[in-house]
């Protein structure tokens, strides 16, 4: 889906994400930033496979094919969910934990049914999302920065909002909520992608002339 160029004074980025959810988050978080203007991801343009080892790997692999596809900057995230239990899994393989064509729901029921086969049914069952966001620009620089949240994995999925893990993962300033039972500002304000997406939005202001 593309939207209006941006006008005199924003920063136009190309979405390098083919997740419309995740599009929809990346959009509305900008959105409150200001001078930045969110770009379509052309339809024409292919999956990039996520064969990086790190989160950073995989943003940087979306941004650059997109970036060389259109010819303009464009912005990239890759996130992970961080398990203590599970030693650190699924990490970097969060979006295909159970399998390529895993759904969200299939991920998370991977997810539970693991943590309650542990014999203290993952303990505290703490966790950590992270969000690296990646801009690329066609004269090969580029800007990034991480953005992390803890918290814990529920017994169960809550909520009927957000998308992924967000059902069950109760980050720790959401007074015992998870992701998908708090409004979006409210969760932007304190998840991962936001936090992310805002401290790269500080490196483009400086960028700006």
């Amino acid at each position: 889906m593309s939207v209006a160029a941006p006008v005199p004074g924003e920063l136009g980025l190309v979405a390098a994400s083919a997740n419309p959810d995740k599009v929809v988050e990346i959009r509305e978080i900008l959105s409150s930033i200001g001078g930045v203007r969110l770009l379509g991801r052309p339809a024409g343009v292919p999956d990039v496979p996520e064969t990086g080892e790190t989160l950073e790997d995989n943003a940087r692999l979306k941004a650059r094919a997109i970036m060389t596809a259109t010819g303009m900057a464009a912005i990239a995230d890759d996130t992970g969910l961080h398990v203590e239990a599970l030693g650190g899994a699924p990490g970097v393989w969060s979006a295909r934990y159970a399998g390529e064509d895993a759904t969200y729901a299939d991920n998370v029921e991977k997810l539970l049914r693991e943590l309650a086969a542990l014999p203290d049914r993952g303990g505290l069952r703490r966790a950590r999302f992270r969000t690296v966001a990646l801009v690329c620009f066609p004269d090969g620089t580029e800007l990034w920065r991480e953005g992390a949240v803890e918290g814990r994995i529920a017994d169960m999925a809550r909520g009927a909002g957000g998308f992924g893990y967000d059902s069950v993962f109760v980050p720790d300033e959401g007074g015992g909520r998870t992701f998908a039972e708090m409004g979006a500002e409210e969760k932007h304000a304190v998840s991962h992608r936001g936090r992310a997406l805002r401290a790269v939005a500080d490196l483009l202001a400086l960028r700006q002339p």
